[in-house]
């Protein structure tokens, strides 16, 4: 048996106002769109503050009126004709670089989930579909635009959240599974890790942490904040972050923006001590990464990354890298895919000047969340294997992603094979759900989190199991 959040009408009017607003901002990035390029980095102090914000202080703010379009575009129309990057379009927009006078681009807009999660008995689990011997059932429903995921060590699963302002906390109780609001009034929490009994945050501009949280589930102490010199750009500053086998704190900084030459604060990730101190940059050359994870025996970290926008419908696609050595550039914007000199930026550079990725994604498939499989509960061969959520394109004509894929790999590292493993969320061209991130559980089942319906679905291998219980 399980229980659902029910959703209070604050966040009913949120989910509104946040589907009407993407749509008309078109403030969203490629494969992974910004939720609002356009908008201040940081929302009111008192929205910031509140336990329970008023439905719009959960979203950013309206823009300054110096940065608004006299008429704004509607969502999928190009820009004014003959420019590539209008400057009726905020910085950091996604339509930026859209060709002009294409129809076909004209019709390519971001996607706007539901305004509020949907109820457990509409979620499209009877739709997704697995390989023979596995099964899918709904863990937890009821979470607005659940994200990241992160494990605890009594079993609680935490769930962070990129378009409001809340991180859950999904828990086992008496047999009975229950969602709890952990902490709210955050501003783009998406980034969750946990460790020793601390759960770390990500929010768009600094990482919090909250101590003895499984111990205080009911009454949590607000976050305290240990690292606040993150770059406060709406584009790609969303954050995924996680705990390396060095014991640091790993957070990237993306791109400000679809295309753009970055300064030394951008398109990078570093790492820190859990206080916030020491940190150190150990990659540049990244656009946008939403997921990363440590080769379990070689200890390597390997990352998803977005490719950029606006090229072509088929390339460049995203890619899966590794990190061999500190230091290492991977490409972007001068380089795309390890093989595409960027018409752009690449004027005199060659890619042979950058680390290559180890495999290649999809184009504009948004490759998010990663994890390396180390249980025991899947076959043999899925040991070691690396299982990516792929989002899904909205910048292409014919859909790509909105998937979970399984990158093996070769005894050198780079990738085998790419294969489907769950499947059904993109229907007619259309989205049905949108995977963002997966977690090994303790029994070696897998979570697997969908943002659009904001709800985790569970995959188990052996005896069938019944959807939508626990």
């Amino acid at each position: 048996m399980m229980s659902y959040l029910s959703v209070p009408r604050s966040v009913l009017l949120s989910g509104a106002f946040l589907s009407a607003f993407i749509l008309s901002a078109a403030a969203q990035q490629s494969a992974e769109p910004p939720a609002a390029a356009q908008q201040p980095a940081e929302p009111p102090a008192a929205a910031q503050q509140s336990a329970e914000p008023p439905a719009a202080a959960q979203q950013p703010a309206e823009p300054p009126a110096a940065q608004q379009p006299a008429t704004p575009p509607a969502a999928g129309a190009p820009p004014p004709a003959g420019t590539a990057a209008s400057p009726s379009l905020p910085p950091g927009s996604p339509l930026i670089g859209r060709p002009a006078g294409n129809d076909a681009a004209a019709k390519l807009a971001p996607i706007a989930p539901p305004p509020i999660p949907a109820a457990p008995d509409k979620l499209p689990t009877a739709k997704l579909k697995v390989p023979a011997g596995f099964n899918i059932e709904v863990y937890a429903a009821g979470m607005a635009n659940a994200r990241s995921l992160a494990l605890g060590d009594k079993g609680t699963v935490f769930v962070g959240s990129r378009l409001v302002d809340k991180v859950y906390a999904i828990v086992n109780k008496d047999g009975k599974r229950e969602v709890k609001v952990l902490a709210s009034g955050l501003y783009r929490p998406n980034g969750v890790a946990f460790k020793d009994g601390t759960l770390y945050i990500a929010e768009l501009s600094k990482i919090s942490k909250i101590e003895k949280v499984e111990d205080n589930l009911d009454n949590p102490p607000k976050p305290t904040v240990i690292f606040d010199k993150l770059p406060k750009d709406e584009a790609h500053g969303w954050k995924f972050i996680a705990i390396g086998p060095d014991n640091k704190l790993y957070a990237p900084v993306g791109q400000p923006g679809n295309n753009v030459l970055n300064d030394d604060e951008h398109g990078l990730l570093r790492r820190m001590n859990f206080d916030g101190s020491g940190a150190e940059v150990i990659a540049r050359g990244l656009r946008h990464t939403v997921g990363f994870d440590w080769h379990p025996e070689t200890k390597q970290l390997y990352f998803t990354d977005n490719g950029r926008d606006w090229m072509s419908e088929d390339v460049p696609e995203d890619e899966l890298n590794r990190i061999t050595k500190v230091g290492e550039h991977f490409g972007a914007p001068f380089c795309l895919q390890g093989n595409i000199v960027d018409p752009e930026f690449g004027w005199g550079k060659s890619c042979d000047e950058y680390t290559a990725p180890v495999g290649l994604l999809g184009p504009h498939s948004a490759a998010l969340g990663m994890r390396f499989y180390t249980g025991n509960m899947f076959p043999k061969a899925y040991k070691n294997a690396a299982i990516i959520a792929r989002h899904g394109s909205w910048n292409r004509s014919k859909k790509v992603g909105g998937d979970v894929v399984i990158a093996k790999l070769n005894k050198d590292g780079t990738m085998k094979s790419l294969e489907p493993f769950l499947t059904g969320f993109l229907e007619d061209n259309k989205y049905i759900g949108r995977p963002v991130d997966v977690l090994q559980m303790k029994d070696g089942s897998l979570l697997v989190s969908d943002d659009y319906n904001g709800a985790v679905y569970r995959i188990t291998y052996g005896k069938q199991k019944t959807a939508g219980k626990s």
